[in-house]
């Protein structure tokens, strides 16, 4: 058996891992591996702290997907030989005045009735675990079990795994017999033949012909990165979410000195950076943490999170030789294990009864079909979904 897996990210390269792994071969076609939302992404592995209003169907995802990830990662990093920067230590999400603490005590209420270990803590304990943190931080709530790793080094590692399977192209449209898709078309004219395509290309999928259109969105944002000067390093020893006037904020420490330090949220078609949501990164982060205006800006990020009409990502069988598994917006770094266990599932026809139970249903695109109709019942309009998401939801 032989898949092309179209898109190198951290959702199409942990995809075509998997099938490697199960000794299958895999072509990878991507024009810039690694360039997209990965490159950007902070890399929180928290899916206490992603639990959000409304959002019920990722809890069990999120969840499932953090406890496959010590195996993942272990396994990676010895096929590999790379440190993937992945660290144990608990997550803090601070709040900035009043209001925000309020928040943050009713969404720890949700989270708790999510099962997971949450946890309400003094300022004064808060600021003994991070000295950095200002002394006008108005609460604190430490998650355990929300942790961190660094896309980039993931990335890489995959990469140096499967260099030799990787074609550096641009996939313009799928090839079709009969209504299955057969292989793809690139843009130098090149036909690759498969038994079975995924395309995993995120906010690109609906620039490939021959694919129905997903209800996708891009969702731009911002993400800064810094380092501390010597005298002040280590920063922070801790993953500092919080919330400030209601907006989210989020400061990762790498295990290398490096600051991340996100991470704006638009959807204005914009794919340059904004000036304006650089300064409000920066101004929330010294609400939390004051001496982020002492460290130097080392990279700039700006890219394109694949965003469903829900927030949970699209994984599902669009015709019996193509499999599509995008829209993971920003959880695209927590769910990696999971979602390349399940597309690869789907593709070779394996039992996911290992997912949690409804897996399948939750993240397939025919949820959406009531509300996206075949193009000809549609008179030509345009369909677009909103979704008006809740404080906290943009990490």
């Amino acid at each position: 058996m032989h898949v092309i897996v179209v898109g190198a990210g951290i959702i199409g390269l942990s995809t075509a891992w998997n099938l490697r792994r199960r000794g299958i071969g895999v072509t990878i076609v991507d024009p810039a591996p690694a360039m997209g939302a990965s490159h950007a992404a902070a890399g929180m592995l928290a899916p206490a702290a992603e639990v959000v209003w409304g959002q019920s169907p990722l809890y069990p995802l999120m969840r499932a997907s953090a406890d496959l990830y010590p195996d993942f990662a272990a396994e990676l990093t010895a096929v590999s030989g790379h440190d993937l920067g992945h660290t144990s230590a608990e997550t803090l999400v601070c709040a900035g005045d009043r209001a925000d603490l309020a928040s943050l005590r009713e969404l720890m209420i949700l989270q708790s009735s999510a099962g997971f270990d949450v946890s309400l803590i003094s300022v004064s304990r808060a600021r003994d675990l991070e000295p950095s943190l200002a002394p006008g931080v108005c609460g604190a709530v430490t998650i355990p079990g929300d942790h961190s790793i660094d896309p980039r080094r993931i990335t890489g590692a995959l990469i140096s795994v499967l260099g030799d399977d990787l074609v550096r192209a641009c996939v313009t449209s799928l090839l079709k017999t009969s209504g299955r898709t057969v292989g793809v078309e690139l843009d130098n004219g090149t036909r690759l033949s498969a038994d079975q395509v995924i395309v995993a290309a995120g906010a690109s999928c609906n620039d490939i012909a021959g694919l129905p259109t997903l209800p996708l969105r891009q969702v731009w944002g911002e993400v800064i990165r810094l380092r501390a000067p010597q005298a002040l390093a280590p920063l922070l020893t801790r993953t500092i979410r919080g919330l400030v006037n209601a907006r989210p904020v989020y400061i990762v420490p790498r295990t290398d000195g490096e600051l991340v330090l996100g991470a704006t949220s638009r959807e204005d078609g914009r794919s340059g950076t904004n000036a304006g949501g650089v300064h409000q990164l920066l101004r929330d982060a010294e609400r939390l943490v004051p001496a982020i205006l002492d460290c130097e800006i080392t990279d700039i990020t700006t890219r394109a999170r694949p965003g469903s009409p829900d927030d949970v990502p699209i994984i599902g069988r669009i015709d019996p030789g193509c499999v599509v598994s995008t829209g993971f917006f920003r959880h695209g770094i927590l769910l990696a294990p999971l979602g390349a266990g399940l597309t690869a599932d789907l593709a070779t026809r394996a039992d996911t009864a290992w997912a949690p139970p409804g897996s399948l249903a939750a993240v397939g695109p025919e949820r959406f079909e009531a509300e996206h109709p075949p193009a000809e019942t549609q008179n030509a309009q345009q369909h677009t979904i909103s979704i008006q998401q809740p404080a906290g939801s943009h990490p």
